[in-house]
Order: C-alpha cells, then sequence, then structure tokens
C-alpha cells in the first residue's frame, strides 16, 4: 500500500476481509446448498484441501459457520451456517444475479427457483419504503441510494 494512502472504512471493505477470499464465498454456497461434508466441499469448490481448512478456520472463528461432529471414529464434522451466514445468501444471489446477466446472459448455469414456483430474480430494495436500491436511483430529493 503507498505509504499516502488513506483506505476508506466501511463495512464493504471490512467484509471483504472475512469472506472475499474465492474459496470463502464458494464454501459459503456449497452449506447454501445444503452440502455439509469437507470432502464434498472440497470436490464442489476445487479447493485444495489445506487452503479449504484455513477458509473454513476462518470462517468459523468469525461466527459465519458452525462444525458439528458427527463421527468420533475417526473424528469428523459437517459444517453449518449461522444466523449471520444464512444472510450472505442475499450476497451470493445478487453476485449470482451479475454473473447470470453479464457473463451467463444466454444460459445462466444455474436457475434457483422460489417457493411460488418462479426462478429467483434477486432485486436490492429499501427496507422502508420498497424502492429498489441502486447507485443513480438516488435524485436532490434523496431518493434512491448514497453514500453519507
Amino acid at each position: 500500500m503507498p505509504k499516502d494512502a488513506d483506505p476508506r472504512e466501511c463495512s464493504v471493505a471490512d467484509t471483504l476481509d472475512l469472506v472475499g477470499e474465492r474459496w470463502s464465498l464458494l464454501a459459503i454456497r456449497e452449506l447454501v446448498y445444503g452440502v455439509r461434508r469437507f470432502d464434498q466441499i472440497v470436490r464442489n469448490t476445487g479447493a485444495s484441501r489445506d487452503i479449504l481448512t484455513s477458509r473454513l478456520r476462518k470462517l468459523e472463528a468469525n461466527g459465519i459457520i458452525r462444525r458439528e461432529r458427527y463421527s468420533d471414529h475417526p473424528v469428523r464434522y459437517e459444517y453449518h451456517l449461522t444466523p449471520a451466514g444464512v444472510e450472505l445468501c442475499d450476497v451470493l444471489l445478487v453476485l449470482m444475479r451479475w454473473g447470470d446477466r453479464h457473463l451467463h446472459p444466454d444460459d445462466p448455469p444455474v436457475r434457483w427457483q422460489h417457493s411460488c414456483g418462479e426462478t429467483v430474480t434477486p432485486v436490492v430494495v429499501c427496507a422502508h419504503c420498497g424502492g429498489e436500491a441502486r447507485r443513480g436511483a438516488h435524485s436532490p430529493s434523496g431518493r434512491g441510494v448514497r453514500a453519507s
């Protein structure tokens, strides 16, 4: 980092420090899909065992996942999302929407079905008014998203 750098403090940077590595997000994706065991997570992500071990330990230490022992001989664990980890599903859905739109516009590799039967198209909205929250959607009247 340049010595005259003064990085902006923000929750995006702090979150990326925790889950911004490829293997962390892919491990969370697998847990969202219901994959619980280490060998299956390795297989489905393509991560090396040592890297995945490191990422899972970091996620556990920070309250994103928890381990549950399912075997004593040998000792083995399943991984589960904590409530904080479950909230990251929203982030994955928005990342998926971006990838579908910009990387796979003709044939998205995965389609998530909603309980209503339709394909999920995630949209970020304001919890107060229900309006779509998107950069550039704000006006001088204060509608939309802007940093303060």
